[in-house]
């Protein structure tokens, strides 16, 4: 998986490419959480270039969503393609996290 970071104002996009599953989701995760111990509390997940995710990555997502609440931030998924939205919907994940048809209409929900 590559992970791609820029900021938008306060909000903190991260692109996503590729897989995110019990290989990829470590990486994923450390390097989210590491951005959250940071300071990040608005964050924009761009799935535009994510054409799979397994349980183990519903698991990283739900983490980072715990931490941020914790701290009052947020998170907002945006362009999930249809066999990744497919996954939350069936697993029903979508009624947890917010999500929009694209980036720019996510960095508008916060």
């Amino acid at each position: 998986m590559d992970i791609i970071e820029s900021k938008k104002g306060e909000i903190l996009v991260i692109k996503g490419s590729g897989r995110l599953d019990s290989v990829t989701s470590p990486k994923f995760s450390d390097t989210v959480l590491a951005l959250i111990d940071k300071g990040e509390k608005k964050l924009a997940l761009d799935f535009s270039e994510l054409n799979y995710i397994s349980s183990a990555g519903l698991r990283v997502l739900l983490m980072i969503a715990k931490r941020l609440k914790s701290i009052g931030g947020k998170v907002i998924l945006a362009s999930l393609q249809d066999t990744v939205k497919e996954v939350f919907e069936m697993s029903g994940f979508s009624s947890i996290f917010e999500s929009c048809s694209n980036i720019d209409e996510a960095l508008t929900k916060f």
